[in-house]
């Protein structure tokens, strides 16, 4: 008899966490010595396992069969029918596992209490009656559900099967490599989405489409969501809570089912305790006031407390407004962090009545969201074993992270982040263009400095958000296995894993550069104003820039035509919601733009050009309208009706969303805004990159050049002064030195990015960039994607030395920028 365990060496240890993508070649289409054939095996599962386990190993048959063409048989009978079985247990739980275990023939090292961990082995005549067996033991409820998972995504089917119509290759047969596999325990404790923002789409699809019956978002939408979380390793969710949605709790059937799923649940920064204050506060907004109506706002936070303490969850401690607004009452800010401290200690007291008296062992968070950072910078006390939430600034910048105080509380850390946002200065609900590289980035430092028990991103309405979302949820399964892709190679991956590896390299192509132009400006954003209520203007690009522009988004769509001549007939639904809808849609709302833009400023002086571009502008508004009816009432024959809303959608939150289009008239004779003279022309850009030096590192896939760099390790913020070296010929004249950085923010709450630069050997000059949420340079640098800070220094033209020093860790340089200072002086 020959034994299928884990090395005795690695018995014991916890081994990196794992993921189908990043571990190639354990499954197979063509069999080898020992290897375990899938076909015709049957599942089997043991009746009293978690409920989770039966529905992950129906999918798992249903998944098989879909590649196989016939479903493998599912049983809880502990006497097989066939010869070969795939056994799906969690330990304790599973009679077969655990006698496999405890004879010493499954070694599964510490597996036991592990956290949401899972063995993948073979194992040779477990049972009377079985030759050989696949065996997926999990730690827990969780880690048994990922495992099968894992098993269909390493087989061939992605976790977008359903939300995106990924279909899996038909195969033969498929073989499981015998040697023992550990998976598990994942980077990040809890990992999750929350659903947001779904007027334009979400609840429309599921209440007219989905769930007609519903008429809402209910259990048969959130089950899918469900499902697909588990696909993805997740295991968290923070529901839909906008007005147009019924509240999550308001149905039991909801919760119940999440507790089936073995899904913990919880609730957004801005909604304490579970509770869904838009729909459930029937008291008025006034009243949400704790200093004024202490028992009223109590009594309504005990309610939830007593009705879902039976499930697994995660409580939201604090309060804020009822739509995601300030806290009503407390006065000034020392009256308002006395408050919140009253306000988490009562409700810790619920918590330790209703949930579970040893309060401290319950999962609860405290969001720095908006103006709470402020009252939490102030000095507000927060329990040591409640989880810090960090968030970023709604477009992908975390604001603050832990310092080595914080670091250290049993409570640990976490990151609220955005891949979708409603809000000022300007929404970003359409086409979801956040760049791999920047979430990449970004948690990358979260994780470093230890923000590592809670990851939660908006995805909005999830479509077209797939490949984002992925994204984060892979990174917080195993951050060191993403990091080590980069943003280029994760996108191939991506690709290879979705549509396979004959176009994985081409449609990373086309993702790396669909990313890079929408983070010069995202497709949301092409509207240039400073400010909420502000008159929105010209853009500061010339005709000739915006052409430019325009060229490089015509490339794109030549290279996305030639692809998607190659996608099998199959995956074509697929490969419109994934790439071809997100990638055309936001080359055509530039062209939109900009040829409307372009009759503005040529109708005086060329005026058949100019009505030539307004022709082409109302054109293309008119293949946006038909690509968005395509994917809402064609793709997937009409699955998908509703689920698709081209930005500014309705128009609703127009404070917070860009103007609806306005197409130039076929007879005009004005422009329809008041043409701005045009920047950046004539400047002299060295890109960051260009250079390399100790103590800087290069970030491929961030930045308008293509890749940045950035100083130091957030790790050790006392190792400063490294060098990137340039050499720069100018054309005559003075030429004043700008410095373009990512609109990221300091570390441990400090006000400014900082950074030193020196000219031919002089002394270097520090340059400060103030960093505060709401002003004028933060909005600019969120819409614009960089930071254009000046440095006080002018040169003459010729040959010059620059030298850039990092002062502070993390500070990220895009690119040096010269611009025309006059006459050079002697």
């Amino acid at each position: 008899m020959r034994l299928t365990s884990l090395l005795a060496g690695l018995a014991a240890a916890v081994l990196a966490a794992t993921t189908a993508w990043a571990q190639d070649g354990w499954i197979s289409e063509t069999g080898s010595p020992h290897a375990f054939p899938i076909a015709g095996a049957e599942i089997l599962y043991a009746s009293d396992d978690h409920p989770v386990v039966g529905l992950a190993a129906g999918d798992l048959r249903d998944d098989l069969g879909a590649m196989l063409g016939k479903p493998p048989r599912l049983s809880t009978e502990t006497s097989p029918k066939s010869r070969t079985a795939i056994i799906v247990g969690t330990l304790g739980r599973n009679p077969l596992i655990d006698g496999l275990v405890r004879d010493g023939r499954l070694q599964v090292g510490d597996l036991p209490g592990a956290w949401e961990s899972f063995v993948i082995a073979v194992v040779d005549r477990p049972a009377p009656g079985l030759d050989r067996a696949l065996v997926i033991a999990g730690s827990d409820r969780r880690g048994t559900a990922f495992g099968a998972y894992e098993l269909s995504r390493a087989a061939g089917v992605s976790p977008w099967t359903w939300w995106a119509d990924v279909k899996p290759q038909k195969k033969k047969a498929l073989y499981v490599a015998a040697d023992a596999r550990r998976f598990g325990p994942p980077s990040v404790r809890y990992r999750g989405i929350f659903i947001n923002d779904e007027d334009w789409g979400l609840q429309p699809w599921a209440a007219k489409t989905f769930d007609p019956a519903y008429g809402d978002i209910g259990p048969k939408t959130y089950e899918k969501v469900f499902q697909l979380l588990l696909r993805l390793k997740a295991n968290t969710l923070w529901p839909a809570m906008h007005e147009v949605s019924k509240p999550f709790n308001a149905d039991p059937a909801n919760a119940a089912l999440a507790d089936r799923w073995g899904i913990v649940m919880g609730s957004s920064h801005a909604e304490p305790m579970l509770r869904n204050n838009v729909g459930e506060w029937k008291a008025g907004a006034e009243a949400f006031n704790y200093a004024a109506n202490p028992g009223g706002v109590l009594d309504y936070w005990r309610e939830r407390a007593k009705s879902n303490g039976r499930y697994e969850s995660i409580y939201t401690l604090g309060m804020r407004g009822i739509h995601d607004s300030g806290m009503v009452g407390g006065g000034d800010i020392d009256g308002q962090r006395a408050l919140l401290e009253k306000i988490i200690t009562d409700q810790r007291g619920l918590i330790g009545r209703y949930v579970d008296p040893k309060v401290e062992t319950v999962p609860q968070v405290f969001t720095a969201y908006k103006e709470v950072l402020d009252i939490y910078r102030s000095g507000l006390k927060v329990p040591d074993d409640v989880t810090l939430v960090w968030p970023d600034d709604n477009f992908g910048y975390i604001r603050q992270l832990p310092n080595e105080q914080e670091r250290r509380r049993p409570g640990g850390s976490g990151v609220y982040y955005h891949l979708s946002y409603l809000g000022a200065p300007l929404s970003h609900l359409w086409l979801s263009t956040t760049p791999p590289a920047l979430v990449i980035e970004e948690m990358g430092r979260a994780f470093d400095l230890d923000a590592r028990k809670l990851w939660v991103v908006n995805v909005g309405d999830i479509k077209p958000a797939e490949l984002g979302t992925q994204l984060f949820l892979d990174m917080a399964w195993d951050v060191e296995g993403v990091r080590k892709l980069g943003a280029h190679g994760y996108e191939e991956a991506f690709a290879r894993e979705t549509f396979g590896p004959q176009q994985a390299k081409a449609i990373a192509a086309i993702l790396a550069q669909h990313h890079q132009l929408n983070f010069e400006r995202k497709p949301e954003h092409l509207q240039w104003f400073w400010g909420k209520g502000a008159t929105p203007r010209s853009s500061p690009l010339s005709v000739a820039q915006g052409d430019e522009r325009l060229a490089r988004f015509d490339a794109l769509i030549g290279k996305l035509d030639v692809e998607a001549a190659k996608i099998p007939a199959e995956q074509r639904d697929a490969w419109f919601e994934l790439v071809d809808y997100p990638v055309r849609a936001a080359a055509l709302a530039n062209r939109r733009f900009f040829d409307a833009e372009a009759f503005d400023r040529l109708i005086g002086e060329r005026p058949d050009e100019a009505r030539v571009r307004a022709a082409r502008a109302r054109s293309t508004d008119a293949e946006i309208a038909a690509l968005t009816r395509r994917f809402n009432e064609e793709i997937a024959g009409g699955k998908w009706r509703g689920i698709m809303s081209e930005e500014p959608a309705d128009g609703s939150w127009t404070s917070f969303r860009q103007r609806p289009f306005e197409a130039p008239a076929v007879d005009a004779t004005t422009p329809r805004l008041a043409p701005s003279p045009a920047e950046g022309e004539g400047l002299v850009v060295v890109e960051a990159e260009t250079a390399s030096g100790q103590g800087w590192r290069r970030i491929d896939g961030l930045g308008r050049g293509g890749a940045a760099m950035a100083a130091g390790d957030v790790r050790e913020p006392s190792k400063t002064g490294a060098a990137l070296d340039y050499d720069v010929t100018l054309p005559a004249g003075a030429w004043a030195l700008d410095v373009d950085l990512l609109p990221t923010f300091p570390l441990n709450g400090q006000t400014a990015l900082r950074l030193a630069v020196g000219v031919d050997g002089g002394a270097p000059v520090t340059i400060v960039a103030p960093r505060k949420v709401g002003d004028k340079a933060w909005a600019q640098g969120v819409t614009d994607g960089r930071l254009r800070v000046g440095s006080g220094a002018t040169v003459c033209g010729g040959k010059r030395a620059v030298r850039v020093t990092s002062v502070d860790p993390g500070v990220v340089l895009d690119a040096l920028v010269f611009r025309p200072a006059g006459a050079c002086k002697p």
